[in-house]
């Protein structure tokens, strides 16, 4: 076993404070970096702004085509007024929680969630409210009825553009006319149609309750080459430090990630799925059995334009514009579900989220479901922790041998680190048993900071009393002043023996430093709640560990 080294002061608990520090550090750098520089929502594009966009796709080599294609399609631009016509609007009584709006050019412009879950306001954090009482940033809030899912982007879901530059300007000069709708059991199903002189296209729509729907689209000439558009991403969600582009999963497995301002143009033979997300909502297509070519190409500023490319005769995917809601999407399909990603850690985050959704299951309430997960994490790290409360009372028992030694062998470091191996041998102390628990906590915690920070379920969640929204700050502030004021007793609780003054003064600064980021930066109260209770039964747990040793002593 390897031990530090003595001279360097801080062979007794050597990192524990330092951990802390570092997570401290971290998590103000990345809260600090949100609120500073938040980036801009590109998406928002105004229309003076699509006039000008080059909206061109390079067409894929397909091996099977004997006439490569065209190496672009020609721009939109001039097709502006059918973009603001409005062909059908469909909602009640078929749809009572969304209204989906198609326009002339047989696109989905719109869809609206109605559902008292997606239109609630969120809490402002504290760095917003002072914000906006020193005019830095508005504060006022704008009462809304609906949810709209997309902004005023010059591509939309289900648009068609052709390899043809010509049969394509006609294409967004002709509009789409309603052939047929019918309605029955909450489907709604569309026929639309477009005459384009020697080709006759049909779009065939059925829409169903859970925001999913499927396209048959059909053409009279089966050589024509076109693309395909499951739109650019939503933007119900602002935040601007979560994944916010296009997500793909290929057909070896893989999850493809091109975020805004990428600018890569790109092309995946064979994709599952092709979904363009925001934090919280997604636009997708997929195909249950087979794979679909993607060409991926960017807009004016960067951000990434899907299309799923098509050689000739009828086309069919099915899709859906909606909540990442891991139900939902998984009874759509199972592998819809890896839209939702939780970052570098995603393959650690999907079992907690996993175990949290069975404990919500169980009872009821996502609140009192993460203070059984942390109950559970407890309980699974207990062993471990034991040892390290342990290892740290043992250091603290030797700490004046060890300040002995030091003291008597300044002057030779070789000595001294001989001695104080040999007390830690004979005391059966380690002076890095106290890290091992705390560095196990740290993936568990920022994997649970991923999924209370990504999962749409916890949106507007109440748990009790004045927390009713787990997915949002705590109004009051009173989660995160009992984080600290948990964090302080837990730090009285356990044993410690620094011989550094200015490490030990930030190690009993850490508490206070954790409850201001948490007042000021907008951390969701669900993971605020998972600390807290965390660290009541830390201190439970260091209480009976205490009277243990107690015990053995007497």
């Amino acid at each position: 076993m390897r031990y530090p080294n003595p001279n360097q002061n801080n062979n007794d608990n050597f990192g524990f404070g330092r951990i802390l520090l570092v997570m401290a550090l971290a998590i103000g750098f990345f809260a600090l970096y949100t609120s500073l520089f938040p980036q801009p929502n590109t998406q928002e594009t105004s229309k003076s702004h699509i006039t000008q966009n080059a909206d061109t796709i390079a067409s894929p080599q397909a091996a099977k085509t004997s006439n490569p294609l065209k190496d672009n399609v020609s721009k939109p631009a001039q097709s502006l007024p059918l973009r603001d016509t409005l062909l059908i609007s469909l909602g009640k009584p078929a749809f009572d929680d969304f209204e989906i709006t198609i326009d002339a050019l047989g696109r989905i412009s719109q869809v609206y969630l109605k559902d008292e879950k997606f239109i609630h306001g969120e809490k402002e954090s504290l760095f917003s409210i002072v914000g906006s009482v020193l005019g830095l940033q508005s504060s006022k809030k704008e009462h809304i009825d609906k949810l709209a899912l997309f902004g005023d982007s010059a591509l939309k879901t289900l648009e068609v553009r052709f390899s043809d530059v010509e049969l394509n300007q006609r294409a967004f000069n002709t509009p789409y006319v309603l052939d047929s709708h019918s309605s029955q059991d909450g489907v709604q199903k569309l026929v639309l149609k477009q005459d384009l002189g020697e080709v006759q296209i049909q779009k065939t729509l059925t829409f169903y309750k859970d925001l999913s729907y499927e396209l048959n689209f059909s053409l009279s000439n089966p050589n024509i080459e076109y693309f395909i558009s499951n739109g650019m991403r939503p933007i119900g969600d602002s935040d601007t430090y979560a994944f916010r582009g296009v997500l793909l999963k290929t057909s070896d497995g893989t999850i493809e990630k091109i975020e805004d301002g990428d600018k890569q143009r790109r092309d995946f033979p064979q994709a599952r799925f092709l979904a363009s997300v925001d934090r919280y909502y997604t636009s997708l297509f997929y195909t249950p059995d087979s794979s679909f070519y993607v060409r991926l190409d960017y807009d004016y500023v960067g951000n990434p334009m899907p299309f799923v490319y098509v050689r000739g005769g009828d086309s069919y995917f099915k899709g859906y514009i909606g909540p990442k809601d891991y139900k939902t999407l998984e009874s759509i399909n199972p592998i819809l579900t890896d839209v939702i990603e939780y970052g570098m850690i995603t393959f650690f985050a999907r079992p907690v989220f996993w175990l949290l959704s069975v404990l919500y299951d169980f009872c009821g309430n996502w609140g009192w479901a993460i203070v059984l997960l942390t109950l559970v994490v407890r309980i699974l790290l207990f062993p471990l922790t034991y040892k390290g409360m342990i290892s740290m009372q043992k250091l603290k028992d030797i700490a004046p041998k060890m300040k002995e030694i030091q003291t008597r062998y300044k002057g030779d470091p070789q000595k001294m680190q001989l001695h104080m191996m040999e007390l830690y041998k004979k005391h059966g102390a380690n002076p890095l048993g106290g890290c091992l628990p705390l560095l196990l906590q740290i993936p568990v915690f920022f994997a649970i900071y991923r999924v209370l920070y990504n999962a749409i379920e916890l949106k507007n969640s109440e748990w009790i009393f004045w927390i009713s929204d787990l997915s949002a700050i705590d109004p009051y502030f009173v989660l995160p002043i009992l984080m600290g004021v948990s964090m302080y007793i837990s730090q009285l609780l356990t044993p410690s023996n620094f011989t550094d003054p200015m490490q030990e003064k930030i190690f009993k600064m850490l508490p206070w430093i954790f409850m201001v980021f948490f007042i000021i930066f907008p951390f969701p109260a669900g993971l605020v709640l998972y600390w807290t209770i965390n660290n009541v039964f830390s201190i439970i747990q260091q209480l009976l560990i205490n009277s243990l040793l107690k015990s053995k002593k007497q």
